[in-house]
């Protein structure tokens, strides 16, 4: 999906409306299908987000309101609305720091302990807010029966349509990963713990001492936690901030059966949006990841 196209003067008078004058106002880097701004408004510091839709929103709003626990850092929601043109917008704390992806490779190692500290907060979170399996909506209703189900929904064509995938990838080459990732999580435990669903790089801010926040809940389901932690090894080969958190994991003892399974799960995933998006080149590099992780040899 493309960034909104958004009339800065509408967003800003938007935001006035809420709040009376910005004080000061700045670009912050772009993410996936946002673009962001820093404001500061009677001396406090805020992120302005732009996006297509306010689902995601009010998703963060539900996860800081409802699922944050003491060592999970979620910035606090102020405002969420809509411009004339239907564009989204969100203003919410801004946490200090940087993300983990813009953090100097000297630093990473200094936070790999902190990291793993917030990330045995979320799976300590309680999720009595939040109903079913998988990913939920901004109400907290998940979208499967059990966590097998959504791990296994990857492999069929009621919730993806591999069909439409299957016009730019080889379906030849997908259907032994759906096949064996069937197989692999047959005894996959039916465990229920808040995952945030895309973990470890530029979601995750830091001072370089501490976790400042975890952002953009977008994708958070109700799940295994350790998906959060196959989220970091599947991409660890592309960002080199995964790759130093893998590596930290690596030495405290991991279910390497269950995390390679999930590791799986992540990449049909992503073979299949970027399949859908266009974008071959993705498209490619998760496909071989995938083939990789299976032991397929080409």
């Amino acid at each position: 999906m493309r960034k909104p196209k958004v009339d800065i003067e509408q967003l800003t008078a938007a935001v006035i409306s809420h709040y009376g004058k910005i004080d000061h106002i700045g670009p912050v880097q772009d993410g996936m299908e946002s673009f962001a701004f820093r404001l500061v408004i009677s001396g406090k510091k805020y992120v302005l987000r732009v996006n297509h839709q306010a689902e995601g929103f009010e998703k963060d709003d539900f996860v800081q309101r409802h699922l944050t626990v003491a060592g999970l850092p979620v910035p606090e929601i102020e405002a969420i609305g809509l411009l004339e043109s239907g564009i989204a917008w969100c203003l919410s704390v801004q946490a200090p720091g940087v993300t983990l992806q813009d953090l100097p490779a000297a630093y990473l190692p200094a936070v790999a302990a902190p990291l793993a500290a917030v990330m045995q907060a979320m799976a300590e979170a309680p999720l009595d807010k939040v109903t079913g399996f998988g990913p939920f909506n901004a109400r907290g209703e998940g979208q499967y029966a059990s966590w097998k189900a959504y791990l296994e929904s990857i492999c069929g064509d009621v919730t993806y349509d591999w069909r439409a995938a299957g016009k730019r990838v080889p379906m030849k080459r997908v259907r032994p990963l759906q096949e064996q990732l069937s197989i692999a999580i047959q005894g996959i435990p039916e465990v229920r713990q808040l995952v945030h669903g895309d973990f470890g790089s530029n979601n995750v801010l830091t001072d370089g001492h501490v976790i400042t926040g975890v952002i953009d809940w977008s994708e958070a389901m109700a799940g295994d936690s350790l998906y959060d932690m196959a989220n970091i090894f599947f991409w660890r080969t592309w960002l080199n901030c995964m790759e130093q958190q893998a590596r930290y994991f690596e030495t405290q003892g991991i279910d390497k059966a269950r995390l390679d399974a999930y590791q799986l799960r992540i990449g049909l995933e992503e073979v299949y949006q970027a399949a859908l998006a266009g974008d071959v080149d993705e498209m490619d590099w998760a496909l071989v990841r995938c083939e990789h992780l299976a032991g397929i040899v080409r």
